[in-house]
């Protein structure tokens, strides 16, 4: 991969009724250009609508891949790939960095009625999760717009050290940045 490619990194940092998203322009060189901030309601369902509004304020065509630090952020505030894919026609990464027997349980536990019914829709729209190994370390990705084999390569083209993605790192540090200063709280 070249250098200069571009991806969006987004993450959150969560306390209180608000969850701080950051999304981080990170080139595959290490280079950090650009930061643009959201928010969502801890617990809702408003976090799609976060990401793509955050993706958006960037008006960036130089960016064609999005990597996502969670597919549940801010309690269960499920995102929806396929959405974010189709309205800004780029392509999405969803990182997460354990493994788990899924999220149905705890959704469960959480909540009940409509608000379960609803992000249980929604998560078993999601792609599946795929292990894959890189640097030694086991992440698992999905992966809407493109190729499971592309993701992977974009993954690991952004992860210089260790397992997490480059943009994933910078913008999780710009989310609990934004959101302590935002907040005065973690």
């Amino acid at each position: 991969m070249k250098s200069g490619a571009r991806a969006l990194g987004i993450a959150e940092s969560a306390a209180g009724e608000r969850s701080t998203l950051a999304g981080a322009v990170v080139r595959a060189d290490r280079t950090v250009e650009e930061f643009a901030f959201s928010s969502c309601t801890v617990g809702g369902t408003d976090a799609t609508g976060a990401v793509i509004s955050l993706i958006d304020e960037f008006d960036r065509p130089d960016i064609d891949d999005v990597i996502l630090g969670a597919i549940a952020p801010a309690w269960y505030n499920i995102v929806d790939l396929s959405r974010i894919a189709r309205t800004t026609n780029r392509s999405v990464i969803a990182v997460t960095f354990e493994d788990s027997d899924g999220l149905e349980d705890g959704l469960r536990d959480a909540f009940s009625g409509d608000r379960l019914a609803q992000r249980l829709e929604r998560y078993r729209s999601l792609p599946p999760r795929r292990p894959v190994l890189v640097n030694g370390e086991t992440v698992y990705v999905r992966a809407v717009g493109l190729e499971h084999s592309k993701a992977v390569e974009l993954v690991r083209a952004f992860t210089p050290d260790g397992g997490r993605p480059e943009p994933i790192r910078v913008a999780r540090a710009a989310a609990r940045a934004g959101h302590e200063y935002r907040f005065g709280d973690r």
